[in-house]
Parts: C-alpha cells; structure tokens; sequence
C-alpha cells in the first residue's frame, strides 16, 4: 500500500509540474506570469599581448564551465563565448585555459554537429577554443590548481596553469549550478567556498598578480564569497545572484527571444550573456568595471520581475574604477564605440530558474517526439526520475530535520538565513561531514540538492554533529536510491 500511494504522489506530481511547464513553453500563461516556480545570474593596444595601460604584466584568463549532460549546454556555451570575446580582445592562448566537459557540440541532442551557439541568432562560438581539462579532469583539484600556477599537483589536462608574475591581471570567469556555499562540478566532489576562497588567499599571498576579477555565474553564488573574501587581496568579484537566491537561464525554449525551434534546452544564463553581450559592443579602453556592473547588474534583474536575481559585489570593490581592457582586453572594432550609460541590450521577457533547467529540456524533448517513439519514452522516464530524486531529496532533508529538532522547530532550522556579512556557517569541516553522512544514507544531492546545502549548514551552527545526523539521516533513508542521480554512480559531494 505504501510503495502505490508513493508511486501515486510521484505521477501526480510530474503531472502537475508537466501542465505547469507545458504552459510555459506553449506561452500560454499570462503577460509577467510566464517563469517556472518549482520546489526547488589586431592585437590594437597590445605590444606582445601585454597591456598598454602603463605596466608590464600580462593578461591571464581561467574560464570554466563546472557541469555536464546536454540540459546544461548553457554553460559551455557560455565559456565558449568567453573566451571568442577574449581572443578578440587580444588575449593569447597561452594565457587562457579552459575547463569544460565537451559532451554538448558532438552530442547527439545537439541538432548542429559541432556547433555551439550562446544565443539565438548567435555564431558558433565554439570552434578553436582550447580545451585544456575536459571530461572526468574538470576537477576541484584541478581548477585550484590552475589559479595557484601548480603543475605538479594536476592529475590529467594539458599542464597550463596560470604562471603569472607580479605585474600580471588574471581574469577567473565561473559558470554552473551552485547552491550556498558551493559550487558544482561534472565531477564529485562540490567546490566548497571556503576552499576556493583559501586558494585566492594563497594566491595573494604568493605575490603573483597584480590584481584579480572573478565573474560567478551560479544560484545563491553571492554565498561564495559573503562573509569570506576580505578586502586587501586585490580581487574584485561580481556574482550572479546573492547568498539567497536563484540565477538564471536565458534564451529557452518558450521564451522571447527563443532559441531556434529545434534546439530543446537553454542556450544561455542570464548574467553571463549580459556581461559578454555587453563587452561584445562597447570599447573596453573607455568602460570600467563599474560602469559594466550597472548594466549587468539592471538587466540581470530584470526590471525586478518575478524571474531575475540581484547581481553583487566583493571584494576590493574600489578596483571596479579600472578598465575592462585591463583584464579582459577589447575587440579593436569596438575602438569608435563611444561608452552610453543605457542599456540597449533588453533582458527576455521570461527566464528559467537554473535548477528548473533541466526539467525544461526533458518536457520540451517529450512535446516534440512523435507519439510511442523511443525519444518520448526516454524524455518520459528523465523526466519522472528527476522528478523522483527532487522528491526524495526534499522530502529527506524534512524529516532529518523533524528528527533532529522536532516536527515545528525544525521547519524554522531549514529556513534560517544568516545576516549579511556572515558566512554561511562557521565550521566547513561539519558541513563536509553532514553531506557525506546524508548522501552516504539518502543518496547524491546532485546539482538540484544543492539547494539544501544552507539547511545543512543551520544543521551544524545548531550544534549537530556527524552522529546525531548518522542516526536522523538511517532513520529517514532505509536505503540509497539507485537512480542516475544516486550517490552510488555518481560519488561523493564532500
């Protein structure tokens, strides 16, 4: 009788959320009604590559796109856009590296073969990108790795890391699924904020750059570095949400502008093609970092409708005064474009909530195929095992949390937000331990339970340790499910 009543609530359930997501993508909903809300931001001026800006240094990029499977194209797409706006700026292949999985232009879901657009009406922005750590080497250990210049600890890729010198101005740019305090990975475990924040510190500290901008484009992104990244580094960092929030995919199927009829996911994120779309037409020597925040940060938010996210900033936020051209170089067409602070590029009318993304491909994918084809039937079943694990993680991390503080204190532990200017939670080390104690129990969070990373955190700064969860979490999971997103295929997120 249980297993029927689950298998009840799952079907209705899915059924409910198809009507929800049919009616966006047919456009059917009301003007401003329309976003989905599911339980779940010539080398001219160059003498060797270098600035002419009067120093020295050289110009560094890292640009990575942190996830994989084809519902995800928004973030290769993105990199890969990055770096063609890079390239015309000037930049060397030598000083960009670049991480992305490569599943997304040969995949077969990708209607052009080996082409990978970021917009609309867009080129293809992926041929002649380097791609210097692909597949299972888009790691953690890489990536710190790279920004520190260590060679000796990379495990796979090609070994470019960033060799800066003092002089020199790196540009990190970072784009994937995230949740507080953590950011994804094709690849387990999550990056956790405190350990790419260290990393950044270790970097100051080794007298290798001159300065430093980090871009961040994922939900609740603004919790990597609240409370953590301290002035006096020389860092500037712009994210594409706050601590709270999501951000979110753009040029979907079912909004306007929408991606060409026969593409099935979203080809971009709306923060990101808000920054490149803006560099991609402006002349970098006169538009500051600043000046480029204001944009981004207007359109990002959507003229504040229902389905944007409140872009933010870190750091030294006094390096925002500098030019783009510094780190990011410019496009030498662009060199007669005089600097409008106006926003010419319009926000779309609708957009995706990142970890709603997915659920959009697999609806999209079943509306097209033709009736009892085995495209449906797939889309069908992606579709109801995500929506099977959204439902046991979510359910999970209620319980664990009835058991832990009982059934009306605990549904106030789960929504607790910190103040601004605290970090999410005081001891990382617990936090590690309380995901891979629930995930060894329950299964993987994967990148939609990385919505419950903030529930965890309230978890340890209320004093649980590793055997109270122990004992809540074998209570509340009898067993690990064995889905695609289980923590038996897919690892360990701590």
């Amino acid at each position: 009788m249980a297993t029927t009543t689950t298998t009840t609530s799952l079907l209705a359930y899915a059924f409910a959320v198809a009507l929800l997501l049919g009616e966006i993508v047919s456009g059917g909903r009301r003007a401003g009604d329309g976003f989905i809300r599911l339980p779940s931001g010539d080398e001219s001026g160059f003498i060797g590559g270098e600035p002419d800006d009067g120093s020295s240094g050289t110009r560094w990029a890292v640009l990575i796109a942190g996830s994989n499977g084809y519902w995800n194209y928004r973030h290769q797409a993105d990199v890969c856009h990055a770096y063609q706006l890079l390239k015309k700026g000037g930049l060397k292949d030598e000083n960009i590296v670049v991480f992305m999985y490569d599943d997304i232009a040969f995949n077969e879901e990708n209607p052009r073969q080996g082409v990978v657009i970021n917009s609309p009406h867009g080129s293809d922005v992926y041929a002649g990108v380097p791609k210097d750590y692909m597949g299972d080497d888009v790691t953690v250990n890489n990536f710190l790795s790279v920004i520190l210049g260590n060679k000796t600890a990379l495990t796979g890729g090609s070994g470019k890391v960033v060799d800066s010198g003092p002089d020199d101005h790196i540009f990190i740019y970072y784009t994937d699924h995230g949740g507080p305090g953590v950011l994804g990975m094709p690849t387990n475990p999550f990056l956790y904020a405190d350990d790419l924040v260290e990393t950044l510190k270790k970097k100051h500290a080794s007298g290798t750059y001159k300065s430093l901008v980090f871009y961040l484009e994922a939900c609740e992104s603004g919790s990597i570095f609240e409370g953590l990244l301290p002035e006096g580094l020389n860092i500037y960092a712009t994210t594409a949400a706050n601590a709270e929030e999501s951000s979110w995919g753009t040029y979907c199927p079912g909004e306007y502008p929408s991606p060409p009829p026969e593409y099935e996911t979203c080809l971009g994120d709306l923060y990101s093609v808000a920054w490149m779309e803006d560099s991609d037409v402006h002349n970098l020597h006169t538009e500051t970092l600043h000046q480029q925040y204001q944009l981004v940060k207007k359109r990002t938010a959507n003229d504040n409708t229902p389905y944007g996210s409140h872009v933010m900033q870190y750091g030294d936020i006094s390096q925002s005064s500098e030019d783009l051209f510094r780190y990011i170089g410019t496009n030498p067409a662009n060199d007669n474009y005089t600097f409008i602070d106006d926003n010419s590029l319009r926000p779309s009318r609708k957009a995706v909530n990142q970890r709603d993304a997915d659920l959009l491909h697999f609806w999209d994918k079943f509306r097209k195929a033709p009736e009892g084809s085995s495209r449906k039937f797939e889309a069908q079943k992606q579709f109801v095992e995500a929506m099977s694990h959204r439902m046991h993680i979510d359910e999970s991390i209620k319980l664990i949390a009835k058991l832990l503080f009982g059934i009306d204190t605990g549904s106030e532990v789960l929504k607790k937000v910190r103040p601004a200017g605290q970090p999410l939670v005081d001891d990382w080390n617990c936090l590690r331990s309380l995901v891979r104690t629930f995930e060894a129990h329950c299964g993987s969070l994967a990148q939609y339970g990385m919505k419950h990373m903030r529930s965890l955190a309230n978890f340890c700064n209320a004093g649980i340790e590793t055997r109270h969860m122990t004992e809540a979490s074998s209570q509340a999971c009898s067993r690990v499910p064995a889905g695609p997103w289980s923590s038996l295929h897919r690892g360990f997120s701590a």
